[in-house]
């Protein structure tokens, strides 16, 4: 029978009184309308106030069951079945008891809908009955539901409060409106903006997924699709959270530098950001400007640093000379700009400062857009950007959670079975070696190509990999797939990888990411006559078209440029002619450069054994650099001693005893080289000092201290070590950097503690968590928790007083699994939710703090969470119900360095 129907044969002078009961009685006047009141709130079968027994409602459960068998003619239903349904439907009205919604909420619903839900947080209520119970029980709580929502809507509360949400609604949708409003062009500009926009979303709205074009898949993948959510980790200021996802790194500031390692993904965050202007989404950035600019593009041959009205010129945006006049300085003056300026370390570093003058001009003459810059790690100091307000956040390396996404939807486009994506999971986590190397999309592309190609065969280290890569791009995929014909250019491997690698040594010795095609053709002319057997086969030119169609490594940005689809090949490649070319005192003599960090590295695994030992001393020995530079570079020659397959051991020795004097790192920057050197650094990194000295310094409240090393004590010293130490070592997320980290675990600085906990979302979950999360001192610390599982194991350390929400919850996750008398301090960096009610379910929350990319708060409800003493903001954020809140609740601004 329907549910209208049985709803019409149980008549509401049956029903009502039965439903009423569920409910407290509240007075005229209860629950006015700046009090909004949850629903659990009023159920009269929980909390203080509870006048109805679990007997008692048992009882209204089962009378309602009664009734509704004798309205569907189910008499036949056996008894025992009868009280099963009687307990499932008392088991389903129970959850009421722990909704997160209020009244209006609730009839916004709709009964069917209001049904739906409590079935859903209660699936365990219908195990094991028949089709026709189920049946009864779905009869039985639609017709309650319906009952339900009709108590609410003659509530004497319920009309004012409707009108309240109204006029809520209203006043958001007015805000954002006019947000929008000041977002929008000019009649003028219109009609070019919206071509403008058109462009965007097709140049950057696909993603090359390196290696599905060695499989039926696409050769492109939609952004939407392939667009992989990384973590960045905010700098030590604390004006940027901790850790958030990466493209909210321009909500949470308008301006930001942001490092990260080859590969890592800040060109492919750099596209994503662009398309979100071109609709709406959670990042606010609908309706800005964007300006994509990549640096190696802008300087092509030498070219001077543009000026705004040459923005779209410069990147060869076909449609740039169509802009209305004066359209950019109206764009920019109104502060709907979006510059994005890709790759300040793809420039030579004598030109970076240029850059920096150029940059600082355009933001002083036009302040309110946002700016995105993007860098290397290496390339430019601590705080390069700090004085034209930037923040700085590092792209995390990616976290198994990222590794497994990622290689999923992997296979998934590429068409090929989960078996292998199962299988190469495995081997990921079982190898360490490889498991090493798959920490950003680059090369996680590389192995599940190689994956895929070499049916479940990889190969061990780097140099292994990318040489495997290359044969799979440059040979096996045309003879595999048979696409020679007669008479076509047929190049073998040795000279195709020799004829590539002089066009990646050419732009490395000129310090270039991008060649001019003329010159490309120029060096191939040249190279051709000592190869006969592919000069015959065709002019310089048609070999480089060859080369630019077939290898799959070479791409052309313009019709005027060519370069390599990433900065790793061109280094790699560069490096082996280097090697060949015995060019090492030239490799030597640039080492101190970050440009040419990666070419070193892939040096010495070309090289043999007498020609690392020739380039390693002659890296550590050099005495015509600075100090800082010697640091760099005895840092640099321990990171390449895990492509030293075969060396000296007294060479290794005076190596790694040069980079030990550098070992504990003192400052931001010797951290960063550290993290730069990569797993092989943990063997090098110290204990702590000794509890005495630990104790002196457990406020850690001072954050970071920027004074020379000279000007400090040596307990200063000391903490700083210790802190630095630990900030490196979490950012090299592997396993084996949780024994380092152990060590620090029970030290007092809450510098250290707070990188400790931060970290934990990089490695495994229990691993990490019993090693260190559980024992971490947690006096004045935020436990933060980005998924269930963290939550479920914090609670089973014994649960903690200070608990910060990093990930996605909803209220109902986290009140069920954290344990909710002990939490005093609750800092929450997403909104859980539709109001702050469930916040009443903490008996002893003394703060709250909340960061949120929310224009409006509304305080007034926080009224009824009677512990609560201080309530803490962002900056900017508007607030409202200010004046309902009782005289000893403090409200305050966020500090720029809260922790």
């Amino acid at each position: 029978m329907e549910p209208a129907i049985v709803g019409a044969r149980l008549a509401s002078s049956i029903v009502s009184p039965l439903i009423r009961k569920l409910f407290l009685n509240g007075g005229p006047g209860a629950e006015l309308v700046d009090r909004p009141v949850r629903v659990s709130r009023l159920v009269s079968f929980r909390g203080e106030r509870r006048t109805l027994s679990d007997k008692e409602m048992h009882r209204i459960a089962e009378e309602l069951v009664a009734r509704a068998v004798q309205a569907t003619g189910q008499e036949q239903l056996p008894r025992h079945e009868v009280r099963a349904v009687t307990n499932a439907v008392t088991s389903s009205l129970r959850v009421m008891g722990t909704l997160d919604m209020d009244d209006v909420q609730a009839v916004h619903l709709g009964h069917m809908g209001l049904a739906r839900h409590l079935k859903s947080m209660s699936p365990t209520a219908v195990l094991g009955l028949s089709t026709d119970a189920i049946e009864l029980y779905t009869s039985v709580m639609n017709t309650a539901c319906l009952h339900i929502l009709n108590f609410f809507t003659q509530r004497s509360a319920f009309v004012p409060r409707t009108l309240v949400e109204q006029s809520r609604s209203l006043e958001e949708l007015a805000r954002k409106i006019d947000s929008l409003i000041t977002r929008a062009p000019s009649p003028a500009d219109g009609p070019f903006e919206k071509r403008y926009s058109h462009y965007i979303t097709d140049k950057y709205g696909k993603l090359s997924i390196f290696g599905l074009d060695l499989s039926q898949g696409p050769e492109n993948w939609l952004l939407d699709v392939a667009y992989l959510s990384l973590d960045a980790v905010g700098d030590a200021t604390g004006a940027l959270p901790t850790r958030l996802s990466a493209d909210q790194v321009l909500a949470a500031h308008n301006r930001v530098l942001l490092r990260g390692v080859a590969g890592s993904g800040k060109t492919t965050l750099v596209q994503w950001l662009a398309v979100s202007t071109t609709r709406p989404n959670q990042l606010d950035l609908f309706g800005l400007v964007p300006f994509v600019l990549p640096l190696r593009t802008l300087t092509r041959g030498g070219a001077k640093l543009p000026a705004p009205d040459e923005f779209l010129s410069a990147v060869d945006c076909p449609i740039a000379a169509l802009q209305p006049a004066g359209w950019f300085d109206r764009v920019l003056r109104a502060g709907r700009g979006l510059i994005l300026i890709d790759g300040i370390d793809e420039i030579p570093e004598d030109d970076r400062n240029d850059a920096r003058r150029w940059l600082q001009e355009l933001i002083s003459t036009y302040p309110g857009n946002r700016w995105l810059v993007t860098s290397r790690p290496s390339a430019v100091r601590e705080h390069w950007l700090s004085g034209d307000d930037f923040v700085e956040a590092d792209l995390a390396p990616m976290s198994r959670d990222n590794i497994a996404d990622f290689v999923v939807r992997w296979h998934q486009a590429a068409g090929i079975s989960d078996q292998y994506a199962h299988e190469l999971l495995r081997a990921v986590r079982v190898k360490q070696d490889l498991g090493r190397l798959a920490t950003n999309p680059l090369m996680c592309g590389l192995i599940c190509a190689l994956h895929q190609d070499r049916h479940g065969y990889l190969p061990e280290g780097r140099k292994e990999i990318y040489d495997a890569a290359l044969s799979m791009l440059l040979f096996r995929r045309d003879r595999e797939r048979g696409v020679y014909k007669p008479g076509s250019i047929r190049i073998g491997e040795a000279h195709h990888i020799q004829l590539i690698q002089k066009l990646a040594y050419w732009m490395i010795r000129n310090g270039r990411s991008e060649m001019d095609r003329a010159d490309a053709v120029n060096l191939l002319a040249q190279a051709l006559p000592t190869m006969p057997t592919v000069a015959e086969q065709g002019t310089a030119e048609e070999i480089y078209r060859h080369l630019l169609i077939r290898s799959g490594l070479l791409r052309e940005p313009s019709v005027q440029s060519m370069d390599f689809i990433h900065r790793t090949f061109q280094d790699y490649l560069g490096a082996k002619a280097a090697v060949e070319g015995l060019d090492f005192d030239f490799l030597i003599a640039n080492a101190h450069l970050d440009q040419w960090e990666d070419v070193i590295r892939m040096a010495v695994a070309h090289s043999r054994l007498t020609e690392r030992t020739r380039l390693l001393t002659g890296i550590i020995r050099r005495d015509d650099v600075t100090a800082h530079g010697m640091n760099r570079l005895h840092l640099l020659a321990a990171a390449c001693l895990e492509h030293a397959t075969e060396l000296d051991p007294a060479v290794r020795t005076e190596v790694q005893q040069r980079a030990s004097a550098l070992i504990p790192p003192r400052t931001a920057d010797q951290a960063r080289a550290l993290i730069e050197v990569g797993p092989v650094v943990l063997d090098l990194l110290p204990h702590p000092p000794e509890a005495p000295q630990m104790e002196k310094w457990s406020s850690g409240e001072r954050g970071i201290d920027e004074r020379p090393d000279e000007e400090k004590t040596a307990e200063q010293r000391v903490a700083d070590e210790a802190y630095f130490t630990v900030f490196a070592a979490t950012r090299i997320a592997t396993d084996a950097a949780i024994d380092v980290l152990a060590r620090y675990r029970g030290y007092h600085d809450l510098r250290v503690r707070n990188e400790l906990v931060r970290a934990w979302s990089r490695f495994d979950t229990n691993i990490y968590g019993h090693e260190i999360i559980a024992h971490l001192g947690q006096e004045r610390l935020y436990f933060p928790v980005s998924n269930p599982a963290e939550l479920q194991a914090i609670s089973s350390f014994g649960g903690r007083d200070w608990i910060k929400i990093t990930g996605d919850f909803t209220a109902v996750e986290f009140l069920n699994h954290c344990r909710q008398a002990q939490i005093t301090h609750l800092w929450l960096t997403t909104d859980i939710g539709n109001s702050w009610n469930w916040l009443r379910e903490f008996p002893n929350l003394r703060s709250l703090t909340i960061e949120t990319s929310l224009p409006h708060l509304d305080m007034a409800p926080l009224a009824l969470v009677p512990p609560l003493r201080t309530i803490t903001l962002p900056r900017g954020v508007v607030v409202s119900g200010m004046d309902s809140l009782p005289s000893y609740m403090e409200v305050i601004r966020m500090r720029h360095d809260a922790e």
